[in-house]
């Protein structure tokens, strides 16, 4: 994304493939994570816990779900809403109003792309 206008920043967000979305949907790391892996944000994956920071689930924490890449939403275990018919349905939650308490840190590559940015950091 070059562009600095608003309408071409979110016409690049909506069409982004789906190989780009993936880093799209990054939220910010609690304080004690961006301590020990010297960064700010990381992209979201099943199973890392999260707390909501914005909206009516505020300070509520949960696992994630599942991952939408096509409507770039995240659903979290235990957030949900009841329906008029009694039906429990999960809320799609934006990633920019939640942040990163747990790293589910099972898959080696992401484990290595956390240490990247450390290795840099110790090396100098």
């Amino acid at each position: 994304m070059k562009s600095k206008k608003p309408r071409k920043q979110r016409k690049a967000r909506f069409e982004a493939p789906l190989h780009l979305r993936h880093v799209l949907i990054s939220s910010n790391l609690s304080k004690e994570l961006r301590k020990k892996y010297n960064r700010r944000s990381f992209p979201l994956r099943k199973g890392d816990d999260v707390k909501i920071m914005r909206g009516g689930f505020k300070n509520k924490k949960g696992k994630i779900a599942l991952i939408n890449l096509q409507k770039m939403k995240i659903y979290v275990e235990g957030i949900q809403k009841t329906k008029k018919d009694g039906t429990k349905i999960s809320i799609p939650l934006e990633p920019s109003n939640l942040q990163i308490i747990g790293l589910n840190l099972e898959d080696k590559q992401r484990v290595a792309a956390l240490e990247k940015k450390l290795g840099g950091k110790n090396a100098s």
